[in-house]
């Protein structure tokens, strides 16, 4: 369950998400629970990623923004293991260099710009620039065919 503050804050960043959205990313809030976040990221131009759309989610600790959020990808990408924690500055991995300042977008941005480039963590894995534009391009089918994308009207976000 959601502190008070917590669930001001997330209601807040949603509210500045949906009027400056984030570039390649659409995100929002489950209905039933503000600190369950879906997402979808688009793959950007000039990346082996073009042209997929990867869903995952992003959880929030009802102590939030005094404590980082556990970020996952569901679907397969060929950067990181689908449904494993992502070891991020910003993620559960690191609360020692968690900053309350950052925002839902700053998260989501710097995952985005973690996964464009090949630096290493825990949940992410290796693979070449073919095999990341293969999972691009079944990406959609993946999606379509996911119980957890459909279930959670992640469709109704694009």
């Amino acid at each position: 369950m959601a502190s008070k503050a917590a669930s001001k804050r997330l209601a807040k960043e949603y509210m500045a998400i949906q009027k400056s959205p984030i570039p390649f990313i659409t995100t929002k809030p489950l209905e039933d629970n503000v600190l369950e976040w879906h997402y979808v990221l688009t793959g950007p131009p000039d990346t082996p990623y073009y042209g997929g759309q990867y869903h995952g989610r992003v959880i929030f600790p009802s102590e939030y923004p005094f404590k980082p959020p556990s970020i996952r990808m569901i679907t397969p990408s060929g950067r990181f293991s689908p449904n494993a924690r992502i070891c991020l500055s910003m993620s559960e991995f690191h609360p020692n260099t968690w900053n309350p300042a950052w925002s839902v977008s700053t998260i989501l941005n710097g995952l985005l710009s973690f996964m464009v480039g090949d630096e290493e963590t825990t949940g992410s894995i290796r693979t070449t620039d073919a095999v990341k534009r293969a999972f691009a391009s079944k990406s959609h089918t993946y999606n379509y065919n996911s119980s957890k994308f459909r279930g959670k009207c992640v469709l109704c976000m694009e």
